[in-house]
């Protein structure tokens, strides 16, 4: 009997998969290490992750239980996957390494868009789902409302009969319980998971006797085995210091001597002298191997298929900052080093593409708004300064006809608020494809909306339902055009002088709209300082000082109000920012500004049609 099992964990964003893995480490008798030692979301490593509360890089950990009938020790493999769409990259990648699934599912919230986005990929590559029902200890849980969901779900995404007729699992990851019957007073461990996971999902295949064959998935990089590719052992066996055959995307085969051989042990990386077919392992002495390529026997390599990575959907162009305040906050700056930055970022994300442009910039594509913000906060906090454009979808040429992405949005939103997102969503070119409303008063939508036309409403959405709605996309298809992407209804204020900004001058102005710096902060000629209430641009002097005299007059110890100003953080900068606009992007700040700085210099441009 094989004793392994690789099991993926799929899931909408927050609903408890990082909680549960967890449990499933803690109650296992994992060894941890000892800055895991007592905190919680342990594989949530990442900072921007634990900041997000949303896991963006996959990550593998193993447990040891005994199984209850043979009494042998099985080593289960357990894949954290994104549950986010911009992450698919990720998640196609890695869930070619599971035999089968653990689809967690809120037991009041049910099954999510983005659930609806992994399970599609779990299921066409055929593998075993259970259905975990986590937080049932909720005061407003709905369990019987949430399987129907589900149901509702497998059924609409193709599944068969055999499929759709999953075992349920009730749970309380935080906890750390769980049982067949949704009473957590009859609960006392989280180990009804590990039996369901022994029962239900299938041992490996693979042949140890056959030539090797192992296909990468994920990449890494130590300062001492430079870098590391992860994947799974379909044939074979491998042995530390082996000499195999490394097949590259185009087919083409190099011999290599592998330099470690690593399997997983709890959270971390364990040396291994030989690691038979069905298990997960890390392999180093490979310096040009990327993701989706195949380790095989040197005697006889067979390659196994080079995975196939959803296209970008999303562009951007990145620069050398050039601002007035360029080279005073970041570490990198220099067009070498982001360049590399951007090539090293190639290497361990599938999803992302880099090509050069003639005048010095660089043209990134993703897979949305979020995988490319991910990507420059992780630049920005890493001490590089850049500047970037706003973000644009990818047209293709099909059959002749210029196509463009499109996304569906799913949003829930108090009954007050569903006329300002209809009005709203229909002034954005969005087509309704189904709305129900539930017995709380909570109206459920379904949208299909042009990528380019949804850039930015994200804010406007929080807004308009006052922080109460809950929104939601997934890329949809490619379909014709539909024309120019809605212009903004407003246009920005602009520093008109190089300085400290100063409340005399503030508030003199924040009746024109709204501000989005404080007093005392340095800003430049031609630095977008705040948003016009009008559609047109306008020029301000944030740095206009009060002119002081020996003369007093009555009411000059009194002081105007000054409303807070709105501080954008970087996304709240991507979905503002127009397209004679760019974000610079430094470690300590983020700003708007125009890219012509200069007014006169910018009207004239625009009187020449540039």
């Amino acid at each position: 009997m094989n004793t392994i099992r690789n099991v993926g964990i799929i899931a909408h964003v927050d609903h408890g998969k990082t909680t549960l893995v967890d449990a499933l480490l803690r109650q296992s008798q994992t060894k941890l290490n000892k800055e895991n030692e007592g905190t919680d979301l342990i594989m949530d490593s990442n900072e921007l992750e634990k900041e997000r509360g949303i896991t963006i890089f996959s990550k593998n950990a193993s447990v040891r239980v005994k199984h209850a009938e043979t009494g042998e020790e099985v080593k289960i493999n357990i894949i954290d996957t994104p549950g986010h769409a911009d992450f698919g990259g990720e998640v196609e990648r890695v869930l070619t390494m599971a035999d089968g699934c653990l689809l967690l599912v809120d037991a009041k919230e049910g099954p999510m868009p983005q659930t609806r986005f992994v399970l599609k990929k779990a299921l066409e590559q055929k593998l075993r789902i259970i259905v975990v029902v986590n937080k049932i200890d909720k005061p407003d849980a709905r369990i019987d409302h949430v399987l129907d969901k589900t149901l509702d779900l497998f059924i609409e995404l193709g599944a068969d009969e055999d499929t759709a007729d999953f075992p349920i699992v009730y749970a309380s990851a935080k906890n750390g319980k769980a049982g067949l019957t949704p009473d957590i007073d009859s609960m006392t461990d989280i180990s009804a998971i590990f039996d369901a996971i022994l029962k239900y999902v299938p041992e490996p295949k693979g042949d140890s006797t056959k030539p090797l064959q192992l296909l990468m998935t994920t990449l890494g990089r130590d300062d001492y085995k430079g870098r590391i590719a992860t994947g799974r052992v379909y044939n074979g066996t491998v042995k530390a210091n082996q000499d195999v055959m490394h097949v590259n995307r185009d087919g083409v085969m190099k011999k290599y001597r592998l330099t470690s051989l690593m399997t997983f042990e709890g959270l971390g990386r364990a040396d291994a002298q030989e690691v038979a077919a069905g298990d997960i392992v890390a392999i180093s002495g490979i310096p040009d191997i990327t993701i989706g390529e195949t380790i095989a026997d040197v005697d006889s390599p067979i390659p196994l298929p080079v995975l196939a990575i959803e296209e970008p959907t999303v562009k951007m162009t990145f620069s050398v900052n050039d601002s007035p305040f360029a080279g005073q906050e970041g570490e990198f700056k220099t067009s070498r080093q982001i360049r590399e930055r951007l090539i090293k970022e190639l290497e361990t994300d599938m999803a992302l593409r880099v090509e050069d442009s003639v005048d010095g910039k660089w043209l990134v594509s993703g897979r949305g708004e979020l995988h490319l913000a991910i990507l420059i906060e992780r630049m920005r906090r890493e001490g590089y300064e850049f500047q970037v454009s706003r973000p644009q979808v990818i047209i293709k040429q099909i059959d002749g006809k210029k196509m463009a992405p499109f996304e569906t949005i799913f949003i829930e939103v108090p009954q007050d608020y569903s006329g300002v997102v209809m009005q709203k969503l229909g002034a954005r070119k969005a087509v309704m494809e189904d709305m129900s409303t539930d017995d709380k008063g909570i109206v459920y939508f379904q949208f299909v909306i042009p990528t380019s036309a949804f850039f930015g409403y994200r804010s406007e959405f929080i807004t308009d339902t006052r922080g109460l709605g809950i929104i939601n996309t997934v890329f949809l298809k490619y379909d014709v055009d539909a024309g120019p992407a809605i212009r903004r209804e407003h246009g920005s204020l602009i520093s008109s002088e190089t300085g400290q900004s100063n409340l005399y001058g503030l508030t003199g102005i924040q009746e024109r709209g709204t501000l989005f710096i404080g007093p005392g902060i340095q800003v430049y000629k031609g630095q977008v300082v705040g948003k016009n209430s009008r559609v047109e641009d306008m020029r301000v002097n944030v740095c206009k000082a009060k002119q002081l005299s020996n003369m007093r007059s009555k009411g000059d110890g009194s002081m105007e109000h000054f409303n807070t100003p709105q501080v954008m953080n970087l996304e709240d900068a991507l979905e503002y920012v127009s397209e004679d606009e760019l974000v610079e992007v430094t470690p300590q700040n983020v700003r708007i500004r125009k890219m012509i700085l200069d007014e006169v210099e910018a009207r004239r441009l625009k009187a020449q049609g540039f």
